[in-house]
């Protein structure tokens, strides 16, 4: 798969299949569409294309309302990846670009530039300045232009419409379950570790910390039973989300893992922690043994149940 940065960088000779959308989180119906993108362009001889944009374009629009994202752009390319996609497009969405009407985009861009002869799009997918685009106006212009469209329907789980707001709900609600089942894998946040106070470690529980991008959605803060990749191996691992109120009680939010069975300096190196399960809230201890006595009975929770995988 090739990741391009705008079409520009596209061989215009080319005939493509193209999922369109924004694709944050890349959930389970995203994913039936680009299956779904991956398996016509196959039948018809085209190169399969997903284009999307690297920010999330009501962030460009409404700048006061802030939309927290699902993936970091290393995720995003790392989950295509493993698909059968020919090419990502990851286009800078800014002011500029919001004001592009729906008939030109569909004009420059995808049959210009990428030769369109087929789009894979969401029942609800949205385009063009101010989101005048629709799916019957995408329909038209294929007939006008030459190219079909598939519109996929919306895909329920638990009677919920999976969306990436949904999805979002339910992280800051600590609901891990339910995003698991929507995401299709695991919610996860990396990031650099950071040398801290080494509180952790004089309370005989030594942790990784990282402090997680301010653009994605934070779990609500507790305690979590969770898994850590460090190079590519798997560990199980307890997370608290939070400020580290007995201690530090900081404004600041992070991540702190403590990993099981685990011995090694991971200081300044990446890590990703995947969110299972919330054990319980951040709290306040009155003591150091007090604290101690419940991250022990923290660590015996999650070494049970995640037997026998550690």
């Amino acid at each position: 798969m090739k990741v391009l940065l705008n079409t520009d960088q596209f061989n215009g000779k080319k005939q493509t299949a193209v999922g369109l959308g924004m694709f944050d989180g890349l959930h389970i119906g995203h994913m039936e569409l680009i299956n779904k993108l991956i398996e016509q362009s196959h039948l018809n001889k085209l190169d399969s294309v997903i284009y999307t944009f690297k920010n999330h374009p009501e962030n460009a629009i409404r700048k006061k309302l802030f939309t927290k994202l699902l993936t970091t752009e290393r995720q995003k390319i790392e989950i295509l990846n493993k698909t059968d996609l020919d090419y990502v497009i990851l286009q800078e969405f800014d002011e500029g670009f919001s004001h592009v009407m729906p008939e030109d985009f569909v004009r420059d861009i995808l049959v210009k530039k990428l030769g369109i002869k087929l789009a894979v799009v969401g029942f609800n997918y949205r385009f063009g300045y101010g989101g005048k685009g629709d799916v019957d106006l995408l329909k038209k212009l294929g007939n006008q232009y030459g190219f079909s469209v598939i519109v996929i329907p919306p895909v329920m789980i638990d009677n919920e419409l999976v969306s990436s707001t949904l999805i979002r709900n339910y992280i800051s609600e600590g609901q891990m379950e339910k995003v698991f089942k929507l995401l299709g894998r695991y919610y996860s946040i990396d990031g650099t570790v950071e040398e801290g106070k080494r509180l952790g470690s004089e309370l005989g529980f030594p942790t990784a910390n990282i402090y997680p991008h301010t653009y994605l959605v934070l779990p609500m803060g507790g305690v979590y039973i969770t898994k850590t990749v460090i190079d590519g191996k798997e560990y199980g691992s307890i997370t608290n989300v939070g400020v580290n109120p007995t201690f530090e009680n900081s404004r600041q939010v992070k991540l702190e893992t403590h990993i099981i069975n685990f011995n090694q300096n991971v200081y300044n190196r990446d890590i990703e922690v995947f969110f299972i399960k919330r054990m319980r809230g951040e709290k306040r201890f009155s003591s150091k043994e007090e604290l101690v006595e419940q991250i022990s009975e923290d660590l015996k929770q999650a070494t049970d149940f995640l037997k026998p995988e550690i």
